[in-house]
């Protein structure tokens, strides 16, 4: 049996209220105002469970602890896998900037 890592990108709703936080509505300045405030991230976790540390331990983003909604399912769950860290980086990165423009409002790392 292999234990092959997987990894997966995943988007976490956040409260409209983070764009009172200038460094994210400085990097959101053509947000729609009726879109999402996102967190878009990585993770060889599970999505549920790297929400959960999000939220409950030191590695999580101070954004994602303070203005979290929930983990957005529909568009986590059309995320592909990757096989390397790497490739999941890259799908992140493209993933906030296609959803910006989008006009979504989105942090990611």
């Amino acid at each position: 049996m292999s234990n092959k890592i997987s990894y997966r990108v995943y988007v976490i709703r956040l409260k409209t209220s983070v764009l009172e936080v200038g460094k994210f509505a400085r990097k959101n300045p053509d947000h729609i105002a009726y879109k999402p405030c996102v967190y878009v991230g990585s993770t060889a976790l599970t999505p549920e469970q790297r929400f959960d540390r999000h939220l409950n331990a030191k590695s999580g983003s101070k954004l994602v602890k303070r203005y979290h909604i929930s983990l957005h399912k529909r568009l986590t769950l059309r995320q592909p896998t990757f096989s390397t860290r790497p490739e999941a980086e890259a799908h992140e990165r493209l993933l906030a900037e296609r959803l910006r423009r989008r006009g979504y409002a989105v942090w990611s790392c």
